[in-house]
């Protein structure tokens, strides 16, 4: 497991945050500093403490108990036993689009949720490695990276707008009309590359750790062949609130067509499938 890294992360992350933060409120006098800093704060405080809360409410899920998901149960309970990790909540989302996803700030406050579609199309087998890449989420620590990723980017985009409508300090002080118009461009793509880096190499961290846990990375690559043809047949409405989950889950869950495919969250499926093969020394 990597959780020393992503800790790591964590802590550039908050460090680069500080730094944007103190850099362009410097733009625009000791006013726009303290909006700026209190919005990154309550953004920060929001992504730590909710951050669970709010993607299990993005996707309407429920938690289950053991007579309503029994495989669900005494498949983490086994695969946390084995990790010696607590066991995490368990949450199913009404909705028939084949995904899964955890959340939360830490292991002890762990929350794993499966679609109903997911739970329809795989075996247990496959199931049981899915489960086991969620897993391997949360005890790598990569739900709080991914949330403080998240507010970093939020952050960004919205010093971008704050820094076009915020009144400056006197007449020479603040960007010219180029360094405003390279704040509101760059803004937003620095923080869609932000999260785009780390959700993508998370999902292949993801993808070996969860099958060194369960020991069968081949069951792992099967239920992505299944996730990818499911996903395309059935994906998510891309609504802004779906969207602010969607790198949480184990398949990217909208249509990417065009130019949406270069900004995907997750990396190709067929990269991630070659690589389990390869793991478990399979040769086509």
């Amino acid at each position: 497991m990597h959780g020393h890294r992503n800790g790591l992360k964590t802590a550039v992350l908050l460090g680069a945050l500080a730094a944007l933060i103190l850099f362009v409120g410097s733009w625009f006098g000791r006013g726009g500093l303290l909006v700026a800093l209190g919005i990154a704060l309550v953004t920060n405080g929001v992504a730590y403490w909710k951050s669970d809360a709010i993607a299990l409410r993005s996707m309407r899920a429920y938690p289950v108990h053991e007579a309503q998901q029994p495989a669900m149960h005494r498949i983490v309970r086994e695969l946390s036993t084995a990790a010696r990790q607590p066991m995490p909540r368990l949450f199913v989302s009404p909705t028939m689009a084949p995904n899964a996803f955890a959340t939360g700030r830490n292991p002890r406050n762990a929350a794993v949720c499966a679609t109903e579609g997911i739970l329809s199309i795989l075996d247990e087998r496959e199931l049981r490695a899915v489960l086991g890449h969620e897993l391997a989420h949360v005890y790598n620590r990569d739900i709080l990276t991914s949330s403080v990723a998240g507010a970093l980017a939020t952050v960004i985009m919205f010093l971008a707008n704050f820094a076009f409508f915020l009144p400056r300090d006197g007449d020479d002080d603040g960007p010219g009309p180029f360094g405003m118009l390279a704040l509101l461009l760059l803004g937003p793509l620095a923080a869609s590359m932000i999260q785009l880096s780390i959700s993508r190499s998370r999902e292949f961290e993801a993808d070996a750790d969860g099958s060194r846990l369960t020991g069968d990375p081949l069951a792992l690559a099967s239920a992505l062949r299944k996730l990818e043809q499911g996903t395309r047949a059935l994906p998510l409405p891309a609504d802004k609130t779906l969207v602010a989950t969607s790198h949480l889950m184990i398949a990217n869950p909208f249509r990417a067509e065009g130019l949406a495919r270069m900004f995907a969250s997750h990396p190709p499926m067929a990269e991630r499938v070659a690589r389990l093969e390869g793991m478990a020394g399979y040769r086509r």
